[in-house]
């Protein structure tokens, strides 16, 4: 069966994608519209699935993890210069499906192509002793040792970074000679179909499989027939347990996982003296940026902002409420000013639910004594089937909230205060998250406290800058419900294979037999 995918809403009554110079706040009704179709796969037909990506990786004899490593890099640069023929085509649908800004759906599909290379790069480094052919000497042992697959990798990407965050765990997975099953998202789905034909063009049949439809009715069953080897999971810690718990064996499923976050910014007192101001300016701004860049909805967004208590506290969420107040609400492609060279800011959530849990976070925080400190703080712009929301920013937010706890993944704005260092250090070390965290100063004066406490719980700290992944070289990891495994450009590769050891005695083989071998073997084969 098929179901209609609804895609961002439109504006008065234009379905083309091509509006500007109109804001969305003056228009009086935003409908959502039908952009597409997905396909709804029954459990049979995921069965059925899974049967393909075993016939591909047939017990590690495939087509695919026989081919030689330089040979699989070939087939997926080859793959990315098809991908690249879909650019325009993969950026609308991300305007129309997840209401990503024409800016930011751009950046998302150039950052993906980059990763793609610099991963192939990494491998073919000289000094990437895992991935070329020299041969160690450790004592009379001689050995070669090289990366191989796992097998059968589940990959489940989230809606908000479909392409990129998908990527960055499935082509380090396929560059291994690992055999992939995706499960298409709910939301942001239909930007995968674009990508079908360059699969299919550049992989050998059965290499990567796709799956569309509900989670529960298809991924469940595959886990439960314990043929799946390695999980790439990206979404929420509920959603990975109940998966993980459905294999029969647990213990042998390589694992990896990128999930919540409830990322704080600290605000430490030194910003506040009135020779600081360009200095608070600055973090101002980057808070803003780190709490409303794509709506909120990143796991990397800030989450929540500590402020010393009293007038500093009420200055910050004063100066962001104005920052937020000038920030654009529109539709992906809208743009704003003078030369029409700015995109909306803030752009419509995905479905009702999520505004429905944006409310249900506001009016908590507010019958609880938090103020919504922007002008149409928590507004929705187009009527009752819009999803366009006014960010809203709430000041005072206190531990009794449930906005102070959980993750709101959207355009809200939490600002909490703290009478001591200590309330924060708290915060950090009674939390189940363990992603990020920022730490904003003028002069570094109680950074180093929050730095030497902080590297037990985070596994990034950034000083006066937002939470982010980039640049992909660096280790993006987490701690607690936040992450299981390391992301990056090298990381990557490790988690979805296994180091091989071809390994001999010195005086036990001749060098020609070993040479006769090395000609022979894919899995020895040469990068060059």
């Amino acid at each position: 069966t098929m179901a209609d995918v609804l895609g961002c809403c439109s504006l008065g009554g234009s379905n083309d994608g091509t509006d500007t110079d109109d804001n969305a706040e003056t228009c009086q009704a935003l409908q959502p519209v039908v952009i597409g179709q997905s396909p709804q796969f029954s459990t049979e037909q995921s069965l059925e699935v899974l049967g393909a990506a075993r016939e591909a990786w047939n017990g590690g004899s495939g087509e695919w993890p026989q081919m030689s490593l330089k040979s699989r890099i070939e087939a997926i640069e080859h793959f990315v210069r098809e991908l690249s023929k879909q650019r325009e085509a993969i950026v609308t649908v991300l305007m129309w499906e997840i209401g990503k800004n024409r800016k930011d759906a751009e950046a998302e599909f150039d950052r993906t192509v980059v990763f793609i290379r610099e991963v192939i790069a990494a491998i073919r480094m000289p000094d990437a002793a895992e991935y070329n052919d020299e041969w160690q000497h450790v004592g009379s042992t001689r050995a070669f040792v090289r990366r191989a697959a796992i097998g059968i990798i589940m990959c489940l990407g989230p809606y908000n970074y479909p392409l990129n965050e998908t990527y960055a765990t499935l082509i380090p997975a396929l560059l291994m000679g690992n055999v992939a099953i995706m499960k298409i998202p709910t939301i942001g789905g239909l930007v995968h179909s674009l990508t079908m034909d360059a699969f299919a063009k550049t992989l050998p049949h059965g290499t990567i499989n796709f799956i569309s439809g509900s989670g529960r009715a298809t991924m469940p069953p595959l886990m439960e027939t314990g043929m799946i080897d390695g999980l790439a999971f990206i979404g929420g810690s509920k959603a990975a347990d109940d998966l993980i718990q459905t294999h029969p064996q647990p213990h042998r499923l390589k694992v990896f996982l990128q999930l919540e976050a409830k990322n704080p910014a600290i605000f430490l007192p030194d910003l506040f003296a009135t020779s600081e101001e360009a200095a608070l300016d600055h973090v101002i701004n980057e808070a803003v940026s780190g709490g409303l860049s794509y709506n909120g909805q990143r796991c990397t967004a800030l989450k929540i902002m500590f402020a010393p208590k009293g007038s500093d506290a009420g200055l910050v969420a004063k100066r962001i409420a104005e920052k937020v107040e000038s920030m654009h609400v529109g539709l992906p492609w809208q743009k704003f000013g003078d030369n029409n060279k700015s995109y909306s800011q803030i752009t419509p959530l995905p479905n009702l639910k999520r505004v429905a849990y944006m409310k249900k976070l506001i009016d908590d925080a507010t019958s609880k004594g938090a103020k919504i400190m922007n002008k149409n703080g928590g507004a929705i712009v187009g009527g009752s089937e819009s999803t366009l929301m006014v960010p809203a920013v709430l000041y005072p937010v206190t531990s009794d909230m449930d906005l102070y706890k959980e993750e709101q993944f959207g355009p809200i704005v939490p600002v909490a205060e703290y009478d001591s260092m200590e309330t924060v250090l708290e915060y950090a070390r009674e939390g189940i998250y363990g992603q990020q965290a920022s730490i904003f100063t003028a002069k570094g004066d109680g950074s180093s406290l929050l730095i030497d406490r902080f590297a037990n719980v985070f596994g990034k700290i950034n000083i006066n800058g937002s939470c982010g992944r980039s640049p992909d070289s660096l280790p993006f990891s987490g701690r607690r419900s936040s992450a299981m495994g390391v992301m990056s450009i090298t990381e990557a590769l490790r988690e979805f294979s296994v180091p091989t050891i071809v390994s001999y005695k010195e005086g036990n083989v001749a060098n020609s037999v070993i040479r006769s071998i090395e000609k022979e073997s894919s899995f020895m084969e040469t990068l060059v």
